[in-house]
């Protein structure tokens, strides 16, 4: 036994040696000590699945050996959910779940006893027991909750933009002459940027597959054929510097990186000697169309499909907000739910833009209201309609709207931001606006410059929303920009230039002149939101006779009817129809009112600070829309009753405290407080409809105006009322929308 371990022993060394040389040289090449247990192989796939879950939740799931599988939970800590959100494209973790939070997943558990440090790059460059070796069942699958705030231009198709690897900048060339001049350029010459200039692609395998995806980064829903013998008259007289050749694409992809292609090498000017540059035309989408071809493409589609089954809401800039869809008869969003680029890019051509630049999740464009429609949208890109793609439907368990999917769809570019700039801010943001007419920079007269117009200014210059309509701007007087060159400016709102909206034209007015009251703007990358909680209306509105002794603070606020003027105080009565309202804000900025507290009224009858005079308009209508009846809530204040999960109030009006409506929180004014009703006691018997709107004077600006009000249908027959069908008003088809305003009423008190 002595002599075998002595021969043991120098040999064991070696070996011993030589492993720890081979250690040292892999060890070194690693970025982060210790070094892998497993060679590092080919990019991990890495995605979250389970309910129930936000789209920054759920359980892990790795791509291994072509075959998805999970991760067992032991030993796992916050580094390895550290390296798996970052993986994902989240900043970092918050947390992570054992047990199985996230439901049991299926098939293999591909990694045990994972161990990272938590600045490595992939999972697969931590420690652990060996692909495949675990001694786990799915009882034991792990999660990881990410922290809901995205790596910025982190590269990954189902969120952030699209990797544009060695192909980045593309432009349409036009050559005629016409076309030099007029915006949008929808045909012309395929250039790609190549060091200081732009070179051409060579046509050889050029087909429509590849001119699709072109028109789509232009912002272009379609392509069409184009007059060859045309340009290859042009190009011959012109000197050519190729770089692309070989193009193949399938039509799907967002850019024309994502193609398959090869370089020329070297000099390339005696390429492509059998073909000619590469041209294509595109088929702007009807808002870019321009004369009678734009009026004769849009009746014809309202012809042929009627009213439209998706839309994009609450968003700043044209071709992007959050994907809404009709289903019987009913608006609704989409689940983020593997959510992509190709899906997105469905959306985009449907409504007449071009590829989708972004597919977003988790409510990066505010919550929606209503149903959630669809989930696990799966488009192949191919598709003419969302409608057309395969989905799931959804499940009460499935998503909430914290997980509404939106997109950000190429456009075709305009020129609109060069004819419009701010002076005089101190951030970017902000200013006087200054707008170019002709040849001229001058400003903009005041007079009726309100929210509208400063959201259309807001897009015109690309900065998001409007935050605040300024109309004295002393004191951004920094430009030598003297002369007024637009007045009587009236917007809708929905406008993407000041130059589209009603003005006075060549002939100037403006009732206050000078660089004083010139119109200025502070724009924002986020606004709020408010919606009505419409069922709450209906559950608690009833109708009380109220005696005149117990109105005298209400008459001094003007909450009752103008024929209370003439009662007999203090005897008498008045007939309230009282309910309750809760104000929801599912936008991604505070409502803040307009007024800082310094200029709050105080009203001593009360005894409480109104921040906006007139937050809500209440008003009783007859079918056919006349009022005979209204009442008006002014903010007696704005603050957070009650918030979501995990959402911490932040405004309350106690002790002077500050007013606002936070992200995730409601306001709610109970039905039996002062002016929360409409004075009816004038209105005689029959069909009527009871209309909600909230910030009806546009006071403070919001990301989405058009769900502002509700509406319900009523029956009142002298003693009782019936409330009913309430609805935000744009949540319905415009045929269920004509049949609720031609509502008949009702024959006894049966609501069905």
């Amino acid at each position: 036994m002595g002599g075998c371990s002595s021969w043991a022993r120098p040999e064991l060394l070696l070996l011993l040696l030589l492993l720890g040389s081979a250690w040292l040289r892999v060890g070194s090449a690693q970025p982060t000590p210790p070094g892998p247990t497993h060679p590092p192989g080919p990019q991990l796939r890495v995605r979250l699945a389970g309910y129930p879950r936000k789209h920054n939740e759920g359980r892990v799931e790795v791509f291994y050996n072509e075959e998805w599988g999970t991760i067992c939970d032991d030993d796992f800590t916050l580094g390895n959910a550290h390296v798996l959100c970052r993986h994902l494209g989240f900043v970092a973790a918050t947390g992570w779940a054992h047990s199985a939070k996230y439901g049991k997943g299926v098939g293999r558990i591909w990694l045990d006893n994972v161990n990272c440090a938590g600045n490595e790059k992939s999972i697969g460059d931590c420690k652990h027991r060996g692909w495949g070796n675990s001694d786990c069942s799915h009882e034991e699958d792990a999660g990881v909750v990410c922290k809901d705030e995205r790596i910025p231009g982190f590269k990954d198709s189902n969120v952030i933009e699209t990797e544009q690897s060695h192909v980045e900048e593309v432009r349409l060339r036009p050559v005629v002459s016409g076309g030099r001049r007029q915006l949008p350029v929808t045909e012309g010459i395929v250039e790609v940027r190549y060091k200081d200039s732009w070179a051409q692609i060579c046509d050889q395998g050029w087909d429509s597959h590849n001119s699709r995806v072109v028109c789509g980064m232009m912002g272009f829903p379609a392509e069409k054929k184009v007059n060859r013998n045309f340009y290859k008259l042009f190009t011959e007289r012109q000197q050519l510097n190729y770089r692309l050749h070989s193009v193949s694409c399938t039509g799907t992809e967002v850019h024309l990186s994502l193609c398959s292609f090869e370089f020329y090498r070297g000099n390339s000017s005696a390429a492509c000697s059998s073909g000619m540059p590469a041209v294509v035309s595109c088929v702007p989408g009807p808002l870019f169309a321009t004369g009678n071809a734009h009026k004769k493409k849009q009746r014809q589609q309202q012809q042929q499909q009627g009213q439209p089954r998706i839309r994009l809401k609450g968003g700043a800039r044209v071709g992007e907000g959050r994907v809404e869809v009709l289903r019987s008869s009913e608006w609704g969003t989409i689940c983020d739910d593997r959510w992509n680029l190709q899906s997105a890019s469905v959306v985009c051509r449907e409504l007449g833009f071009g590829s989708a630049k972004e597919a977003l999740t988790g409510a990066r464009m505010g919550q929606g209201t209503g149903p959630i429609h669809l989930n696990e949208v799966q488009c192949r890109g191919t598709e003419k309609s969302l409608w057309d793609c395969p989905s799931r439907n959804i499940t009460q368990e499935d998503c909430k709207h914290t997980e509404d999917a939106a997109v950000r769809c190429n456009i075709p570019y305009m020129g609109y931001e060069n004819l419009i700039r701010l002076a005089g801010g101190r951030t970017e943001f902000e200013g006087r606006v200054e707008v170019k007419r002709g040849s001229k920079w001058g400003t903009v007269c005041s007079d009726g410059w309100t929210t509208k117009e400063a959201m259309v200014a807001c897009r015109q210059l690309g900065l998001g929303y409007s935050l605040h309509a300024v109309t004295e701007t002393w004191y951004w007087d920094a430009s030598n920009v003297t002369e007024m060159v637009m007045s009587g400016v009236k917007c809708a709102g929905h406008e993407m230039s000041l130059s589209h909206c009603q003005h006075h034209g060549a002939s100037l007015s403006c009732r206050n002149t000078g660089t004083r009251f010139a119109a200025g703007v502070i724009c924002s990358e986020t606004a709020s939101d408010l919606l009505l909680h419409a069922p709450l209306v209906q559950e608690t509105a009833y109708i009380e006779d109220r005696p005149l002794h117990m109105l005298y603070c209400a008459a001094e606020e003007n909450c009752l009817a103008s024929s209370a003027r003439l009662a007999n105080w203090p005897y008498g009565h008045r007939r309230l129809l009282r309910f309750s309202s809760q104000i929801h804000n599912r936008g991604r900025a505070d409502f803040r009112p307009k007024a800082g507290r310094h200029s709050w009224v105080w009203h001593e009858c009360h005894r409480h600070y109104h921040s906006m005079d007139i937050f809500t308009h209440y008003d009783i209508l007859t079918p056919n829309g006349t009022k005979v009846a209204e009442g008006h809530k002014a903010s007696f204040c704005l603050e957070d009753t009650e918030c979501e999960e995990d959402v911490a109030k932040r405004y309350e009006c106690a002790n002077f405290g500050e007013q606002g409506i936070t992200v995730g929180c409601w306001d709610l004014y109970r039905h039996d407080i002062d002016c929360q009703w409409i004075d009816i006691t004038d209105v005689k018997p029959g069909n009527y409809i009871l209309q909600v709107v909230i910030n009806p004077n546009f006071e403070v600006a919001e990301s989405d105006f058009t769900n502002n009000a509700m509406k319900c249908n009523c029956k009142y027959d002298g003693h009782r009322i019936w409330v009913h069908s309430c609805h935000i008003g744009d949540a319905l088809s415009e045929e269920a929308n004509k049949r609720f305003e031609q509502y008949p009423g009702q024959l006894n008190n049966q609501i069905s």
